[in-house]
């Protein structure tokens, strides 16, 4: 061993123990490392920040917002709501969420695709009864073998693909990985369909910082637009559309009626709807209703030619204190949208069911108020109100829209990366800027939804991860693993590599595993006079199947707290879904990737 390839595996010895540790986070540990490999002379300074520039950082980054702009369409939950009726089972609800969060992540972010079903889970679960720890941590796992069957699904493959354009001069294309990530996606989705009963039942979820305010049912007032969905559709039908989650308390048509279920809608109808800030949220966006609070706001901003960017608009929800201008006064009384440039978009009150119209409400000491406004101004503007802020939820009242196009702009940007006719990061950069074009994500959400401390985990340890190869390490340690392989058949040094890189991911990470793995893997194949494609294929699916923690992976993490899930527990269903995994991988892989040369 060199001094070298010593400091070099000193250098990625460290930051995985930094990794394990947990001390500091991980992107902050990869910068650490690169500093270190900097002041090691492992990584030369012009090459220091190439990693930042690598196509890998591009195609990430814009995956994340496509996937966001496709989780604010409602194309989704469109979908499933048509599916809703005949899910009345455990093993059905399993089946239907796993395989659609499965097949979505195969086009988009795998984390993208479970945060967008995680609340259809939840409504599946209110509905039936069937409990949450049973659903998520299917969801999740499925999320993430989903992700192996094309190229942006995961990073893994995407690392993979550019490592096997260094080495070989071509990288994977956007559905080589089909054939073996859609084998182990059918096969997986068919055990967790089962396999859920593993699962522990009673188990009861964290609670979310919606039910830790437990505020009662909102109200909002809406028009029936002309080009509405639910114009001659009855007031039932527009409760079925809010799945029952979203009550019509009264219909204003010149007065006020308290509708019965056949009432017909008709277009200009003003809705006083009930329901929580999600369920409203949904049910606007896929009635193409129109917020009456929202329509005065744009009138009044017309009339003193004021033009407001859709970027520069905010929702956020308050409380109205005892001291507040506010009380015993309507909006109207205080010109709220005229004076204060903010528009009242919803409101609570504990205890009363509001059947009035938002103008003619007087507010009161505790009434929680959902506003709009410029965030420039907002908050202090609710600071001169004396209402206070509540911590930060998810509300998008009247901000979402439903629309196919980002699963157009998706589609099509998938058909020419598979066709050729465009690079993948071109592609997908391109389909970034378009969803944020045509309107259906403002910029400051597509900001919003890039990770960036996976993309600084990145562009750091890419030029720390060459390090290892250009010193040699890898083949040292290629050598070593020929050593151990001796005697095992080309199948068995296969396997070997995806339990490797399963084991490894946990600590690491599923991208630095790849920027770890890789190399040892291709050399490895090298010295054993096999093809390197079935190798990197190895690593890229072994690091992308981590069942065994919550920590390994964000989407493990994520359904933890809402599914009640202790560490323990994963192990219990993700065991068995490893070895089936390590089985039909490696002969799926050996299938489609012949392991010899020719």
């Amino acid at each position: 061993m060199t001094l070298q390839q010593g400091l070099a595996f000193a250098v990625i010895g460290g930051a995985m123990a930094l990794f394990i540790w947990g001390r500091w986070r991980y992107d902050l540990v990869a910068a650490m490392a690169l500093v270190a490999g900097l002041a090691a002379g492992i990584v030369p300074p012009d090459k220091a920040f190439t990693g930042f520039s690598d196509e890998v950082v591009i195609i990430v980054a814009s995956a994340l917002v496509v996937s966001a702009a496709v989780a604010r369409s409602g194309v989704v939950e469109a979908a499933l709501r048509l599916v809703g009726p005949v899910l009345t089972t455990p093993g059905r609800q399993v089946f239907a969420l796993s395989g659609a969060v499965a097949v979505l992540s195969a086009f988009v972010k795998n984390i993208g695709a479970l945060a967008m079903l995680i609340p259809v889970a939840f409504q599946l679960s209110r509905r039936t009864g069937t409990s949450p720890s049973y659903l998520l941590m299917p969801m999740a796992f499925g999320s993430l073998i989903g992700g192996l069957a094309t190229l942006i699904g995961t990073s893994p493959n995407i690392l993979v693909s550019r490592l096997r354009d260094e080495l070989l001069g071509k990288p994977f294309t956007m559905f080589d990985f089909a054939p073996v990530g859609a084998g182990i996606t059918v096969i997986g989705v068919i055990f967790l369909t089962f396999g859920y009963r593993l699962l522990p039942e009673s188990r009861k979820g964290t609670s979310s910082k919606d039910a830790a305010f437990n505020i009662e049912d909102y109200t909002t007032e809406a028009r029936v637009a002309e080009n509405s969905a639910i114009v001659g559709k009855t007031i039932a039908d527009l409760e079925k559309l809010g799945e029952e989650e979203v009550n019509v308390a009264t219909v204003i048509r010149g007065r006020r009626f308290a509708p019965a279920a056949h009432w017909e809608l008709r277009p200009d109808d003003v809705l006083l709807l009930r329901g929580e800030p999600g369920a409203l949220e949904r049910l606007v966006a896929q009635a193409k209703l129109s917020l009456v609070g929202k329509e005065e706001a744009e009138d009044d901003d017309r009339k003193k030619d004021k033009e407001v960017k859709a970027d520069d608009v905010g929702v956020v929800e308050a409380v109205v204190t005892g001291e507040s201008p506010l009380i015993g006064r309507t909006t109207a009384d205080i010109r709220l949208t005229a004076r204060y440039e903010i528009t009242l978009l919803a409101l609570s009150r504990r205890g009363e069911r509001l059947a009035s119209q938002l103008r003619d409400i007087r507010f009161q000491p505790g009434d929680v108020v959902v506003v709009q406004g410029d965030l420039d101004t907002l908050f202090d503007t609710l600071g001169e109100l004396k209402c206070l802020p509540l911590a930060e939820r998810d509300v998008a009242l009247g901000q979402r829209k439903a629309t196919l196009l980002p699963v157009v702009v998706l589609a099509v940007t998938m058909a020419l990366v598979a066709l050729g006719v465009v690079p993948v990061a071109p592609g997908f950069f391109g389909a970034a800027v378009a969803v944020v074009l045509l309107g259906t994500i403002p910029l400051k959400d597509a900001y919003d939804a890039i990770e960036w401390p996976i993309l600084i985990l990145l562009g750091a340890l890419i030029p720390v991860s060459e390090a290892i190869r250009t010193t040699g390490g890898t083949d040292l340690i290629a050598g070593w693993l020929t050593a151990i392989t001796n005697g095992l058949p080309p199948l068995g040094a296969l396997a070997l590599i995806i339990v490797a890189a399963m084991a490894v991911t946990p600590f690491l990470n599923n991208a630095a595993t790849v920027l770890v793995m890789g190399p040892i893997a291709a050399a490895l194949a090298q010295k054993l006079h096999l093809n390197p494609d079935p190798f990197l294929m190895a690593v890229a699916l072994g690091a992308a199947c981590d069942f065994l923690t919550p920590i390994g992976h964000q989407c493990n993490t994520l359904v933890m707290g809402p599914g009640g899930y202790r560490f323990g527990d994963y192990w219990k269903l993700g065991l068995p879904l490893s070895v089936m995994v390590v089985i039909v991988g490696t002969l799926l892989i050996s299938l489609v990737w012949p392991l010899s040369h020719g």
